[in-house]
């Protein structure tokens, strides 16, 4: 499985810089297109995106990323009660709290 990363070049960089592989920065295709693109990728087991990136996704696409398993989207940065909690996402995926 691998780690994907959607999001501006700013947000990209420390991934790209890290080793991530699959990368889409949105100031070159939209939003919607590239975690599209994530969704259909069986090879990928984590997204993470900015939390103010998945908030400008359309209600449907933000359905099909909640209650995604795989890949588990993990959200970073932004602020609000909308920021995912990624204990709850590993529970999900797994199903079981693992910090019990």
């Amino acid at each position: 499985m691998e780690i994907s990363v959607v999001g501006n070049s700013d947000f990209v960089t420390g991934f790209r810089l890290a080793g991530i592989r699959k990368i889409y920065d949105t100031e070159n295709v939209s939003i919607d297109s590239a975690v599209r693109t994530v969704l259909e990728d069986k090879d990928v087991g984590i997204l993470v995106m900015h939390n103010d990136d998945i908030l400008k996704l359309p209600d449907s696409l933000k359905a099909m990323l909640n209650d995604s398993v795989q890949p588990t989207v993990v959200a970073l940065g932004g602020s609000g009660a909308g920021s995912t909690n990624l204990r709850d996402k590993i529970k999900q995926a797994v199903g079981v709290d693992l910090w019990k």
